[in-house]
């Protein structure tokens, strides 16, 4: 089951589990649209893979099974994959 994550890692800006601005790759970290497809590029830059728009939760599974409160955040921003 997905974490749903609830931050940007890049710019640490609030991704709240409805949120259709969240981007994730295979691995589920977790970046808004404005980083993913700006600085990105549409790249993971933990491991390279592709980001996609994060599936949305529907409310009542939500109640049954909360979203992620866990935040990671990049100290040094992001930059692209090699």
């Amino acid at each position: 089951m997905l974490e749903l994550r609830p931050n940007c890692e890049c710019c640490d800006r609030d991704l709240p589990p409805e949120s259709a601005e969240a981007r994730i790759c295979s691995f589920e970290c977790t970046f808004c649209r404005t980083c993913a497809e700006g600085v990105l590029a549409g790249h993971c830059p933990n491991c390279g893979g592709e980001l996609v728009r994060r599936p949305m939760r529907p409310p009542g599974k939500l109640a049954k099974f909360p979203a992620s409160t866990a935040r990671k955040v990049k100290p040094q921003g992001c930059t692209r994959a090699a």
